[in-house]
């Protein structure tokens, strides 16, 4: 039998736009995301742009464990999704 990975026995993860930051839960970790101002060179103008080098750890009381890489992907799909549902447009750097 395969062990699975921790990022997969945590939990679903979701996300949702709160009031100018997006809110990331996956199990008993959460995550806020406060999107940049600008995008530099943009060619047309978004309404979020999310530094995704800068995500690097889970929310106190998980501050100790790093964001994976696959959690990562998650989150991107799960922030381009709940912009697509409010038809807001994101970019990610």
């Amino acid at each position: 039998m395969s062990q699975r990975r921790t990022s997969e026995s945590q939990g679903r993860l979701t996300v949702e736009l709160t009031e100018g930051a997006f809110r990331v839960t996956c199990g008993p970790k959460s995550l806020t995301i406060f999107p940049a101002t600008d995008l530099p060179g943009a060619t047309a103008p978004v309404d979020f742009v999310v530094r995704l080098d800068e995500i690097l750890t889970w929310d106190a009381p998980h501050d100790d464990s790093e964001v994976e890489v696959q959690d990562l992907q998650k989150i991107a799909a799960g922030i381009t999704a709940e912009c697509e549902r409010r038809g807001l447009t994101v970019a990610f750097e």
